[in-house]
């Protein structure tokens, strides 16, 4: 039995998943309740979506409980996760998919909605949230466990319109990376922290933005399909496509100004988000 939880860390697991109710977070789930999770907590900030996922899905004999949680409020988190604990029992694989988008410049940011919101729900919430589920975790080495950030490769190149997002989600990785090699490094190896960097996903969350060069608009299937495996497997860090991680070695070793030429010149990266208009605040 063991080492088959090993090659199926969702099998009998309880399941949590932030930003729940639709998009990729909608597809986690599904694929959660196709992994015979035990038991699966959709947390969203829109309650209805999430019951009418969570009795979608019921039907299929997994218990799916829907909690409708603001997950930029610590105390909201905290309050959720007693819920949690009291009607499913601690998490054992944890999904931070939750996060909104600003795109415009920084200085029409406003300070409250756009920039403390941002960071709220896209970097302080996964660790808030993750904070309450580590040391459960910690504690039951019976079973592998595993924990899921969802960043993004805005975070791994600085881009003009996304100043916050970008700072959100570079905050996201080196927390997320950091995390993993802490509990590596004290013998906790049952947990394992995946990180995933994904370039723009047609889920409407980016409407407006386009890809740039070599690097189309992901689909929310392949996407999240990518960021499933690596999170069975374990792997530290996916990026998708390929072009994120290419981009990402490019800026490492050629300088400032030249990456700059290459990225707005020739990939068109810093014109990506010259016509976005999104969808607002999930």
């Amino acid at each position: 039995m063991a080492s088959e939880q090993a090659k199926h860390p969702v099998r009998g697991a309880i399941v949590l998943i932030t930003g729940a109710a639709r998009g990729m977070g909608e597809l986690y789930a599904r694929r959660a309740v196709a992994g015979g999770a035990a038991a699966v907590a959709l947390w969203d900030i829109d309650a209805d979506a999430a019951a009418r996922l969570a009795a979608e899905l019921s039907e299929s004999g997994v218990t799916v409980r829907p909690y409708g949680v603001d997950v930029s409020s610590l105390a909201a988190i905290q309050r959720a996760m007693k819920k949690v604990r009291r009607d499913l029992g601690a998490p054992t694989v944890l999904i931070n998919n939750a996060g909104i988008v600003r795109g415009a410049p920084f200085w029409e940011h406003d300070p409250v909605r756009d920039i403390e919101g941002t960071i709220a729900v896209n970097t302080l919430a996964a660790m808030w949230l993750t904070r309450e589920v580590l040391p459960d975790m910690i504690a039951d080495d019976s079973r592998p466990q595993r924990i899921l950030n969802i960043a993004s490769a805005a975070g791994t190149l600085a881009n003009p319109n996304m100043s916050v997002y970008a700072a959100s989600k570079w905050a996201m990785i080196g927390w997320s990376e950091s995390v993993r090699l802490e509990l590596e490094r004290v013998g906790h190896r049952h947990i394992a922290v995946t990180t995933f960097c994904p370039s723009y996903i047609s889920t409407g969350m980016f409407a407006g933005a386009r890809g740039p060069l070599l690097t189309p608009i992901m689909t929310p299937e392949k996407a999240t399909r990518a960021a499933w495996r690596g999170m069975l497997r374990g792997t530290p860090i996916v990026m998708r496509p390929w072009t994120v991680k290419l981009a990402a070695a490019l800026r490492g070793v050629l300088p400032t100004r030249a990456w700059d030429a290459v990225a707005g010149r020739v990939f068109k990266v810093y014109s990506s988000m010259d016509e976005f208009t999104g969808r607002g605040a999930r």
